[in-house]
């Protein structure tokens, strides 16, 4: 089996190098979405078999025999077609004829360097690694758009969670020489416009400081009272005894706040992170907290955790309890039912007289009883509040 990839623009006849030409009039079975059909519609010989990429590709993949010429956007190996032959038929020789892709062109027609532009396609995916790129604060971040992550819907994101420092710089139609436009927005103008499909984007920005380290004075408070919250130093203490670096999925059970997840969601924004809370009052902390400290993609859940239906979310390598309600058995019974093998569960316990449940006593007889393996537990005294022991298990 063997393909030729042609990447071709937008252009309404699009330039094709002599050798192209040549392994087109020789091609008998052609393939590429109905916009590339229409576009080289002239170059194809007659009698020759059109085959659309449409959804399941499975489907267009058993009508692929021999060789066939597929029509590509720009560069196939720019979020394009070739991987998904890579994917679907290792084995096959392919052939490639790239032409810029429309981050490309668009930076072409900026006269922008895009040597330090950080990538990021929407293009049928969600929002997590956009947000990532956010949250990292990078100065230049090429999008690839779709019907539904639009420029404005881009915009819109953007204000909300605090990045209005950026200058959005939209492509329609690059190529097309009767269509194309170029421009160059405030994210506000950008968020109340309509924009022309096909089109990208990049986005400038100047550097912004990420916080390390959240003093809890800062974040919107459950009935105003700062005892609520996980103090800074211990908040980053187990962040550390989660091992977050090398973890994927954070779950955190009984958020409050949502001051774990934010600081966890800051420092390393790769992580998926899904927080659940039984009052339906923190609902509006996080959604608050989260937007003033520019920390989108938190996924939270209101309602008992032992009751949450759990199955089809994202299995957790790390598990943070901060309140359990005095189930704290039952609840670990719960995570270890989707823990990965390599997971770890951490709390923090109040080491104080006052305190009527030692939680610690409960976190080591859960342990004991769901065969649990315990690391020796890290005690912390911040200014003068109680002691606090942060506690850590795993399988």
């Amino acid at each position: 089996m063997k393909f030729y990839v042609i990447g071709i623009s937008d252009a309404p006849r699009p330039y094709l190098p002599p050798e192209v030409i040549r392994i087109i009039c020789q091609g008998r079975i052609f393939s590429g979405g109905k916009r590339h059909h229409a576009l080289v519609a002239p170059y194809i010989p007659d009698g020759a078999v059109w085959i659309d990429i449409t959804t399941p590709l499975d489907a267009v993949f058993e009508q692929y025999h021999d060789e066939v010429i597929v029509f590509a956007s720009g560069d196939p190996l720019f979020f394009g077609f070739v991987g998904t032959i890579r994917r679907k038929m290792p084995d096959a020789e392919v052939v490639i004829y790239p032409t810029f892709n429309s981050l490309q062109m668009l930076a072409h027609r900026l006269v922008m360097p895009y040597h330090d532009m950080r990538i990021v396609s929407l293009t049928g995916r969600p929002w997590p690694e956009f947000d990532k790129a956010l949250i990292e604060r990078v100065g230049k971040i090429g999008v690839l758009t779709d019907r539904e992550h639009t420029p404005a819907a881009i915009a819109r994101r953007m204000l909300d969670y605090g990045y209005g420092n950026y200058m959005m710089h939209v492509g329609e139609h690059l190529g097309n020489p009767e269509k194309e436009q170029i421009r160059s927005l405030t994210l506000d103008e950008a968020a109340g416009r309509e924009f022309e499909y096909p089109n990208c984007l990049i986005l400038c920005g100047h550097a912004q400081a990420r916080p390390f380290g959240i003093p809890e004075s800062e974040f919107a408070l459950l009935h105003g009272r700062e005892k609520m919250i996980t103090k800074a130093p211990i908040r980053l203490l187990t962040l550390q005894a989660l091992d977050l670096p090398q973890k994927s999925v954070l779950w955190d059970v009984g958020f409050c706040t949502g001051s774990v997840s934010i600081e966890a969601r800051l420092q390393f924004p790769h992580l998926h992170v899904e927080a659940f809370e039984i009052r339906p009052e923190c609902e509006a902390l996080i959604q608050e907290n989260s937007r003033r400290f520019g920390v989108p993609g938190i996924n939270w859940h209101i309602g008992d955790f032992l009751q949450a239906d759990i199955e089809n979310l994202p299995r957790p390598d790390a598990v943070f309890i901060g309140g359990h309600g005095g189930h704290l058995k039952q609840i670990m019974e719960k995570v270890l039912d989707v823990l990965t093998d390599d997971g770890v569960i951490v709390m923090n316990s109040v080491t104080a007289p006052a305190v009527h449940t030692d939680s610690q006593m409960l976190f080591n007889e859960a342990c004991d009883e769901l065969g649990l393996t315990q690391e020796p537990p890290t005690r912390i005294i911040v200014n003068d509040n109680n002691p606090i022991e942060i506690l850590k298990c795993k399988r």
